[in-house]
């Protein structure tokens, strides 16, 4: 992987293990030459991330839409910096920019973005690697969920499979460099769940 795609919140929660988390996933990239993606934005999770990539000599690239630039304030001291027009194209541009995705915690926005790309890779329109950090058990309930999915028939194993977690940085982009990616979109044909 060359590059990775960060979702994370434009809010932080004080929580000194979620940064201490954040430093370590930009130690890993920059030590293995992978340029960060993400929102743009100066505050919250992301500014962490960013800072903490640059700061390491690494390259932060953000894709950040016009009306957010004030609400978000915009990273000023990207390697670059991608302004578009909209939402959806932020994240497409930014699925177009990488080899990799992780979510962070965040919360609605942060979802939205990690679930669209999700469903794009169950429907083979990428191969990209999805990974959650999942620091200090802050997902863990959505990962139940997902398995509730499972149980009840509404998402195949295979597709469950398709999101890679862990709650060390290391473990997860080891994780994700050497999976191979296989959707299952049988589902989507004859619609068969079992």
């Amino acid at each position: 992987m060359k590059s990775i795609c960060v979702f994370c919140g434009a809010n932080y929660n004080g929580d000194p293990i979620l940064k201490e988390a954040v430093e370590l996933l930009a130690e890993v990239m920059v030590s293995k030459d992978i340029t960060l993606i993400f929102g743009g934005g100066k505050v919250g999770v992301m500014g962490f991330i960013a800072d903490a990539v640059l700061q390491r000599g690494g390259k932060a690239i953000g894709v950040i839409p016009g009306f957010l630039m004030d609400k978000e304030v915009g990273h000023t001291g990207l390697t670059e910096m991608h302004v578009v027009e909209n939402m959806h194209q932020r994240k497409q541009m930014m699925n177009d920019l990488c080899d990799g995705i992780i979510m962070l915690p965040g919360g609605f926005g942060t979802l939205e973005e990690f679930f669209e790309v999700l469903t794009w890779l169950q429907l083979g329109l990428h191969h990209h690697p999805v990974g959650v950090l999942n620091v200090n058990g802050f997902y863990d309930n959505l990962l139940k969920q997902m398995d509730v999915m499972v149980e009840q028939r509404f998402l195949k194993p295979v597709n469950r499979q398709l999101v890679i977690t862990s709650a060390d940085a290391i473990e997860l982009v080891t994780l994700m460099e050497n999976v191979k990616i296989e959707p299952d979109d049988v589902w989507f044909r004859d619609r068969n769940l079992s």
